[in-house]
């Protein structure tokens, strides 16, 4: 497998897309930051004990954003919810290299982005990223969101997976099958050969063009789903904003009842350690092959909110293998594979 920080080599559209509406950077702005107050809104009663702190900042070259961050709660350890709209002349190399013919306009960029830590390792990582990008004729949707368990439940993932399904389903049905193999090549630590966690939806230049898949990895399950079907029908700028809406509020319905029905449940060192070591992959993906990172790193973006991914506690050992016959082992063997979750054959 590739990773999505290499250059794209899938074929470009035929189609010319068509040009977004006058008012669709306001439209999207009003959206990001809507779904920012309703997750956090949702995550305030999850939690219990602790509120979101939120700092407003300022980019020099243009724009800004909200972060908000949940610290030391009664479900999470750390967690942050960001909202961010930039724009300025100068691209940064990591869109020219995938977006060539954006070379020479100004751009806009805008999303909301999120990571939540819980401290109970029997309560998964999650992660959620939609965004928005313009420059001169060139437009895109883009995100995903992906579910990492450290002691994970065969029903937790599966009603994940069913809900971001159900969500994609309402505008095609082939999103969810090829978006969902691209979640497992996204969030893939090749130095590592194994997936972040249990996956979910990933998608990206997504402008109404051409085939679904535009990603850099030409060989694999996503693109050749993507082959077979062929270009789809063009689709508007309103049909992918109406899409990406949906998506952002499949959150709340899919994280919560997880982390609800394992937020009391008893563990002790051994689970919080290997909680704590499994930690240390997602800190090694985000500094290494997250693209949100690296352009909000290119784009001179607030630090403190880029890295809010991070989380508060993490170890590293060297040369760790799970015990045989262990949940830990389970995860390794089962979980860190990547699995046709919803096609009833997947058992632990």
């Amino acid at each position: 497998m590739t990773t999505s920080s290499a250059p794209n080599q899938t074929q470009a559209p035929t189609a010319t897309p068509a040009p977004p509406p006058a008012d669709s950077r306001d439209r999207v702005s009003a959206f990001m930051q809507g779904i920012q107050d309703e997750i956090c809104a949702g995550l305030e009663v999850l939690d219990g004990e602790a509120q979101f702190q939120q700092d407003q900042w300022e980019r020099p070259e243009g724009g800004g954003g909200r972060s908000r961050v949940i610290k030391n709660g009664g479900v999470f350890e750390q967690g942050g919810v960001n909202f961010s709209e930039v724009w300025g002349q100068q691209l940064p190399p990591s869109i020219l290299v995938q977006r060539p013919e954006a070379a020479g306009h100004g751009f806009y960029a805008t999303g909301t982005s999120m990571v939540l830590h819980p401290r109970n390792p029997y309560i998964p990582t999650v992660h959620l990223n939609y965004r928005y990008f313009e420059a001169g004729p060139v437009w895109w949707f883009g995100g995903g969101i992906d579910l990492t368990p450290y002691y994970p439940d065969v029903q937790d993932v599966k009603h994940f997976h069913q809900t971001l399904k159900d969500a994609c389903d309402r505008h095609h049905p082939d999103y969810y099958p090829d978006f969902k193999l691209w979640c497992d090549e996204y969030f893939y630590l090749k130095h590592r050969d194994e997936t972040r966690g249990v996956g979910g939806i990933f998608f990206d230049y997504q402008d109404g063009r051409g085939e679904l898949y535009r990603g850099p990895d030409e060989n694999g399950p996503a693109a050749q789903y993507s082959q077979k079907l062929g270009e789809l029908p063009q689709r508007s700028w309103e049909d992918l904003f109406n899409f990406v809406n949906d998506c952002g509020k499949a959150f709340l319905p899919a994280y919560v009842p997880i982390a609800e029905a394992h937020k009391h449940q008893a563990y002790g060192d051994r689970e919080r350690d290997f909680q704590l070591y499994r930690r240390g992959r997602y800190v090694e993906f985000n500094l290494v092959y997250d693209r949100g990172t690296i352009f909000g790193l290119q784009t001179n973006g607030r630090t403190e909110s880029i890295l809010m991914s991070l989380p508060p506690l993490v170890r590293w050992e060297y040369s760790y293998q799970p015990e045989p016959n262990t949940p830990e082992q389970q995860l390794y063997d089962i979980f860190l594979k990547p699995q046709d979750w919803l096609g009833g054959n997947v058992t632990a």
